[in-house]
């Protein structure tokens, strides 16, 4: 049996998996219930023999070690290798949701541009093989912005930790220079893509264009506020909303072209976090791969591009899960 984990401050799910990356055993435990992550493998683990460990983790990974974020949880590579007994690789959850989307079925995913990239009715993946050197690039808007870049050595892809997110967010036209100085105004001088593409950002540009309309509207109602915005926007029962949507979409389509040209990810563009599979009718309008597409003397070879959201809320367990297997092949 192989171990996979995707290890967040929430929640941490576990899973036994055999050697094809098939789950046996799958079981989620509250984070904070537990004092280490050591007393969480060895609760689910028991007495069953793992081969190797594979853990997407929320946390910085550094030497084979991670401090997860919103716990008091180190959790060492070797140490916890030398109690299961097979090696054990640690990835930050961004990392491993991008490694995950590679063995994410073609029935899990939305295409919002085809591409050139050929797909049987029997294939397992949508995406090219690491024999083609083809890069993907990875952006995953949700509590945060996550953006990775799938890397291929030929024989394997790498996903290449990345804080992209916290890039400086580059306006389009007036109506997001005026943006940018809203969100300056509120939160200092460096205005981040994150700041727009995140579940709070959608907060944000619903005040933004609130201000700028003269308006508010039913998507204040109480409870997720963020929701309640996506909500009213796809329902189109507010303008505010409708505005503060269509401009959320508007830059992550052009913040994904830039993360296909940064990695020349002649391979495609994954879409994944939580939002985008919440917000799958307003991704399907022109807005989204018009702002994808708008890169200048780059514009044809962007329509080349397959660009696809991930409806798979587990690629982060898979993607774990694809590591360990990987160390059960390199012994």
């Amino acid at each position: 049996m192989i171990l996979a984990g995707d290890v967040g401050g929430t929640k941490t799910v576990l899973a036994l998996c055999d050697d094809s990356g098939a789950i046996v055993r799958e079981q989620t435990f509250p984070s904070a219930g537990h004092a280490t992550f050591d007393e969480v493998v060895a609760r689910f683990v028991g007495g069953d023999a793992v081969k190797a460990g594979g853990f997407g983790v929320a946390g910085p990974v550094a030497d084979g070690v991670a401090k997860i974020t919103n716990l008091p949880w180190t959790i060492d590579a070797a140490a916890l290798a030398r109690r299961l007994g097979g090696p054990v690789e640690l990835l930050n959850d961004l990392q491993a949701t991008a490694i995950g989307m590679l063995d994410v079925p073609a029935a899990r995913w939305v295409v919002l541009q085809p591409g050139a990239i050929a797909q049987s009715a029997t294939s397992a993946t949508i995406w090219p093989g690491p024999a083609s050197l083809a890069m993907i690039a990875v952006i995953a808007p949700g509590t945060g912005l996550g953006e990775s870049l799938l890397v291929s050595d030929g024989h394997r892809y790498r996903a290449l930790p990345s804080e992209a997110g916290h890039a400086d967010f580059a306006p389009h036209d007036d109506d997001e220079i005026a943006l940018s100085r809203f969100l300056r105004d509120k939160y200092g001088d460096h205005v981040s893509y994150e700041r727009v593409l995140c579940g709070n950002g959608i907060g944000d540009l619903y005040d933004f264009w609130s201000g700028r309309l003269g308006e508010t509207g039913p998507a204040l109602a109480s409870g997720d506020r963020n929701a309640a915005i996506t909500t009213a926007a796809l329902a189109d029962r507010d303008p505010v909303a409708v505005r503060a949507l269509a401009m959320f979409v508007a830059i992550l389509g052009a913040e994904a072209g830039n993360a296909a040209l940064r990695g020349m990810a002649g391979g495609g563009v994954a879409i994944g976090g939580g939002i985008p599979p919440k917000i799958i009718a307003a991704l399907q309008r022109p807005g989204f791969l018009a702002r994808f597409r708008a890169k200048g003397r780059f514009a044809p070879w962007m329509e080349s591009l397959a660009v696809r959201v991930c409806l798979e809320p587990r690629a982060a367990l898979l993607g774990a899960a694809r590591t360990a297997r990987e160390l059960v092949a390199a012994t």
